[in-house]
C-alpha cells in the first residue's frame, strides 16, 4: 500500500493546504492520504486553535474526499509528537510499502534539525510543496508538488483574510476570531 503523510499544524487551514492535497492525489500514486494535524508542532510553544478544534475542520474540508484521512494519532498524544513516531505507527498499522512524506518548502531549511532526521528519511520520500518566496535550488533534490498560492497559517494568525479560507469552515473560523 502507499500512502502520503501530509502532517502540520494547521492553524488555521487554508487554500493552499487544500491545493496541496489536490496536487498530491493527481500527481503521486496513492491509496491512502492522511492529513496529520499537530497537538503541537515541536518547534513551537503555542497554538492558536485548540488541538481537538482543528481536527474537526479538517474533518470538515476534506470529508468529501474519498482516500483522505484525517489523522488524530499526533492530537490524541497530547503532546509534541514527532514525525519519526507518526510515520512508524502508520507504517506498521497500513503495512506501508511506501511513503510519500508531503512538507511545505518552508521546511526545507529545518529539515535537518528534525528528530531521527537520518531513519525518517529512510523510511519516507519526502515531497515538497513549493511557495513563493523560498528557495526552489534547495528543492531539488525532492519531488514537488507545485502550488501557487502565497499564504501561510502564520499570516493568517496574524491578519485573519477569509478569501484564504475554505468555504466549509469560514463560519467557524470567524466565530474563533470573535
Amino acid at each position: 500500500m502507499h500512502i502520503a503523510i501530509f502532517g502540520g499544524s494547521f492553524d488555521p487551514i487554508h487554500l493552499a493546504h487544500v491545493a496541496i492535497v489536490n496536487n498530491a492525489l493527481e500527481k503521486l500514486k496513492i491509496d491512502k492520504f492522511f492529513v496529520v494535524p499537530t497537538y503541537l508542532n515541536p518547534f513551537k510553544n503555542s497554538f492558536k486553535i485548540e488541538p481537538k478544534t482543528r481536527y474537526e475542520l479538517l474533518k470538515k474540508v476534506f470529508k468529501n474526499f474519498s482516500n483522505v484521512q484525517i489523522c488524530d494519532y499526533e492530537i490524541n498524544k497530547n503532546r509534541p509528537t514527532y514525525s519519526i513516531e507518526t510515520v512508524k505507527y502508520l507504517k506498521e498499522k497500513y503495512k506501508a510499502s511506501k511513503i510519500y512524506f508531503i512538507i511545505g518548502a518552508d521546511n526545507i531549511e529545518s529539515l535537518d534539525k528534525w528528530h531521527s532526521i537520518e531513519e525518517l528519511k529512510s523510511l519516507v520520500e519526502f515531497v515538497v510543496a513549493t511557495r513563493s518566496g523560498y528557495d526552489l535550488q534547495k528543492c531539488s533534490e525532492y519531488q514537488t508538488l507545485n502550488i501557487d498560492i502565497n499564504i501561510s497559517s502564520s499570516q493568517l494568525r496574524e491578519k485573519l483574510d477569509l478569501n484564504y479560507i475554505p468555504n466549509e469552515i469560514k463560519k467557524e473560523i470567524l466565530d474563533l476570531e470573535n
